[in-house]
């Protein structure tokens, strides 16, 4: 994908943060910017720059921090309301299809004209996944999660392992290029290197969907072709979900059907598994030699085997039903943390970058190298289907993934049923 590397005229969308502060300190000192946010990591390293941007502009931000599951329904009940309490949006891009086609939304192009903030900085794998590669931009990317592979490099290179491998294989102990060869090596693992050998979200619904996306993309698989038709009923998805159960069944952690993100999160922390399926992004927080001791130092990041895996990411949005004023002051608070010199410090905090600016900044680079790898994940990345149904179709298809892996039903049931239940959803 197409990277730009130009800054251009940024300096202005923060010089608007210093101009409307001093133009409208009244306005500042009346409005208080209120957020639903996920509790992740990306969330606290914004958070604790909010100080910054009240000092610099007086407008009080304030964060409330939930569970991934309890925001979507929490912002719609606002969102449909005489005015939202949320007045500067956290937008998954999972509801970046259904926000703004029920008219939520307020369209951020006259706001970033009006600046002279430049987009040209901002990944377009990133503007095109949140719906804003067009001439309106409903919302302005905030963070990505797009999804590789996060393994134990000491254990790849241990030779009594690699001598094992070798001789139960005949193949060298590597990192794998291939779908089944990463299933058959995280099966090894357990049974050899006493450690699960891969830590799995295979809990129903957003977890599931997730992490199998990936064995789906990375198995040459897809949910829609070009022309946005179902094409999920194929020999690669029944492919990708057989390696996707026998991975739940033979190389995860006991009561991976009921694991979410936190549950891998501590397993690969504690040294308790060769590696996980989850979002780049997390390998900051692992190689972390006070939080997780017993990897840090010793953990790789990569590309999904097959060359693809999930794209993901979430973004601002303003919301349509609160009053003038206040969407200019949710403008100057987005144009301030997205800028490249905010968006700077938050990478060196282990944020995941937007912006091709900050993927290449030297400071961000020296600190973390693997994030050559980590913009090799955002670029080769495939989308999750985003129409106006994703959220619910996200529970249908988690569904069907939880009982295949379960043995409760068989792979070709469930991807039919998955399949025919995308059909459904796209049609309404």
């Amino acid at each position: 994908m197409r990277k730009f590397g130009k800054h251009g005229h940024l300096a202005a969308g923060v010089a608007l943060v210093g101009l409307l502060a001093g133009a409208s300190t009244a306005m500042a000192d009346d409005i208080t910017l209120h957020a639903l946010m996920e509790d992740v990591p990306e969330t606290q390293i914004i958070e604790a720059l909010l100080p910054e941007f009240e000092k610099e502009t007086g407008i009080k931000v304030e964060f409330e921090k939930v569970g991934y599951g309890d925001m979507h329904d929490k912002l719609v009940t606002q969102l449909v309301s005489g005015e939202s309490f949320y007045n500067v949006l956290s937008v998954d891009f999972l509801w970046a299809g259904e926000f703004p086609a029920a008219g939520w939304l307020t369209d951020l192009k006259p706001m970033i004209d009006e600046s002279g903030f430049d987009l040209k900085p901002f990944l377009p794998s990133m503007m095109d996944l949140l719906g804003s590669g067009g001439e309106a931009v409903p919302i302005l990317p905030m963070y990505n999660y797009s999804m590789g592979l996060i393994y134990r490099t000491d254990l790849l290179e241990d030779e009594k392992l690699a001598a094992q491998y070798e001789k139960e294989t005949g193949k060298a102990l590597a990192l794998p290029e291939t779908l089944e060869d990463y299933v058959a090596l995280a099966r090894f693992m357990k049974a050899n290197a006493g450690v699960n050998g891969a830590a799995m979200q295979a809990q129903r619904g957003d977890p599931n969907s997730m992490e199998f996306s990936n064995f789906l993309f990375s198995a040459g698989g897809a949910y829609l072709d070009d022309d946005r038709n179902v094409v999920l009923n194929s020999e690669e998805a029944r492919n990708a979900l057989s390696l996707y159960a026998d991975a739940v069944q033979n190389a995860a952690q006991t009561g991976a059907l009921s694991a979410t993100l936190d549950d891998t999160m501590r397993l690969m922390c504690s040294g308790e598994a060769f590696s996980m399926t989850t979002y780049w992004w997390m390998l900051p927080q692992l190689d972390n030699a006070e939080k997780c001791p017993e990897v840090a130092g010793k953990l790789g990041l990569a590309v999904m085997p097959g060359g693809h895996g999930e794209s993901g990411g979430w973004g601002w949005g303003i919301p349509a039903n609160v009053p003038d004023d206040v969407k200019q002051a949710a403008w100057t608070f987005i144009s301030w943390v997205q800028s490249k010199d905010v968006s700077v410090k938050r990478a060196l905090q282990g944020h995941a970058p937007v912006r091709e600016d900050v993927f290449s900044d030297p400071g961000v680079q020296e600190k973390y190298p693997f994030y050559k790898q980590g913009l090799e994940i955002v670029a080769s990345g495939k989308s999750f289907p985003i129409f106006t149904y994703t959220a619910q179709y996200e529970d249908v298809l988690g569904t069907q993934l939880s009982l295949a892996a379960g043995g409760e039903r068989s792979v070709d049931e469930a991807i039919e049923a998955a399949a025919k239940g995308l059909e459904d959803l796209m049609s309404k």
